[in-house]
């Protein structure tokens, strides 16, 4: 996999640092603004944490705002994702503000701009050897499957995009999907997969 690129070892992570650190002090308000909303109408944490797997597998934990509440059912289990997820939620989502907190990873040097999306460390062994090359690089904020479907698209199709980055890394291939990801955010599209409030889960096979 071609990875092991002068731009991808040396120039890509400085750009991540300058415009991780200009985003976050340049959206410190909204950042703010959004932090109290998610307090007022949703609670504690504001924050959604959870552990993934980044550049090599090794695992770091990943920052959103929280979307969903915490209720339970009479069982004492959480509700399903599509009863949990509030209008407030949904918009966050639908506008990618719950990804505002991952600039933090981005700074931090757990994630990239633009690279394959992390995913959930219980997907670790259900990769393909092809497959398991998206953990050659940083993942990131935005990547190919993002802009050529997001979450209307297959796994299959996902991880193939993936894998195209990873092999095709280039300065002006990350220039092309930060504007084009600016444009998918602006009109909204492809937000979660048909008739499903979040991704469906990977088994291996879809």
């Amino acid at each position: 996999m071609k990875s092991n690129t002068f731009y991808n070892i040396y120039i890509k992570r400085l750009l991540d640092i300058i415009i991780s650190g200009v985003a976050l002090l340049l959206l410190s308000p909204l950042f703010l603004i959004i932090y109290i909303l998610v307090k007022v109408k949703l609670g504690s944490p504001t924050f959604f944490k959870q552990r993934r797997p980044g550049l090599n597998e090794k695992i770091f934990e990943l920052y959103k705002f929280r979307t969903m509440t915490n209720k339970k059912g009479v069982d004492g289990e959480l509700l399903p994702d599509e009863m949990r997820l509030t209008k407030f939620g949904r918009f966050l989502r639908s506008t990618s503000l719950d990804e505002l907190p991952e600039l933090l990873n981005i700074l931090k040097g757990d994630m990239a701009i633009i690279g394959p999306r992390p995913l959930l460390i219980k997907y670790l062994p259900l990769y393909s050897e092809e497959q398991r090359h998206r953990h050659d690089v940083r993942p990131g904020l935005t990547g190919l499957a993002q802009i050529n479907g997001r979450n209307a698209i297959s796994w299959a199709a996902k991880f193939s995009w993936d894998c195209y980055y990873v092999e095709s890394l280039s300065f002006l291939l990350d220039v092309s999907i930060f504007f084009k990801t600016i444009k998918k955010v602006f009109f909204r599209e492809n937000i979660s997969a048909e008739n499903q409030a979040t991704t469906k889960e990977f088994n291996g096979k879809n």
